[in-house]
């Protein structure tokens, strides 16, 4: 059994993930940042539901066409990876930090373009942020980053094999980052000198639009610093997560959510105070 985990990458992506957010969920529970949530498995169900909706959509549409472009980019040695030429261990090494930087890219286009951010917003109108947050995406946003992906991939020289290295690394992080963990504040400063963590990722979805368009990196914190987007709260437990007049209990259903986008009134965000700014 375990064997067969191992020699399958995707079974292998999808186990260490499942693994991550069993393991966030429960300990989060236990050691919250952000205390006094009230139906944390109701939330969940929620979010989880819509995850695995949109995996599905994913594996249906997407992985054929992801399969077909990396391939035929691949034969024709097309793109930056095929023409360096480089060794095993270092293409994949700057597989997942090039494609990283495009995920930087792509979501800070989300915050900038008004279309995306409409499918975006989803994701930042959960007020009660947990592990299972990661996974709350609406079905468009998905569709819209995959078709975006597809026209990237070939241009970076990415296989498939490297794009599920780049997810099985990706995935634990990006719940990690979005959980209720109370992780001590010299233990997170050492880690987001690498990766994104909580206390970075808490000011993303705080809802002050300064905080909001800030720190929108995926696994390396390196790119906040480098673009200058990165920003952080002395006091977490101060910020005010979600977005503004997206609080109502029916946004947070699923039916609310797949439905938001196509609202009429499409608020952004505020806050009364303009929050300390840390290096």
């Amino acid at each position: 059994m375990f064997t067969a985990v191992f020699d399958d990458p995707v079974t292998l992506k999808t186990a260490g993930a499942t693994l991550a957010l069993a393991t966030l969920w429960l300990v989060e529970g236990v050691l919250p940042m952000f205390e006094g949530r009230s139906a944390r498995a109701r939330h969940g169900a929620r979010n989880l539901a819509l995850g695995v909706g949109n995996a599905a959509v994913t594996a249906l549409i997407f992985a054929a066409a992801t399969l077909l472009v990396t391939e035929g980019a691949r034969e024709r040695g097309f793109g930056l990876l095929h023409a360096l030429g480089l060794p095993g261990w270092a293409r994949i090494a700057l597989a997942v930090v090039i494609f990283d930087a495009w995920q930087y890219l792509w979501h800070r286009l989300n915050h900038r373009v008004p279309f995306l951010w409409r499918f975006h917003q989803v994701h930042h109108s959960d007020a009660e942020l947990d592990a299972t947050s990661g996974l709350r995406f609406h079905t468009g946003e998905i569709v819209l980053s995959s078709v975006a992906r597809l026209a990237v991939l070939p241009i970076l020289g990415l296989t498939v094999a490297e794009v599920l290295v780049y997810e099985t690394i990706l995935l634990p992080i990006i719940l990690f980052h979005h959980s209720n963990l109370r992780v001590p504040g010299a233990v997170d400063r050492r880690l987001r000198w690498l990766i994104v963590t909580p206390w970075m990722h808490w000011v993303h979805h705080s809802d002050h639009q300064p905080e909001t368009d800030s720190n929108y990196s995926s696994i390396f914190s390196f790119w906040d610093r480098a673009f200058g987007s990165f920003r952080l709260r002395a006091e977490p437990r101060d910020i005010r997560l979600g977005l503004e007049n997206l609080d109502r209990s029916e946004w947070g259903t699923l039916r609310g959510m797949l439905a938001m986008p196509f609202r009429r009134r499409r608020g952004r965000t505020s806050a009364p105070t303009d929050p300390d700014r840390m290096p």
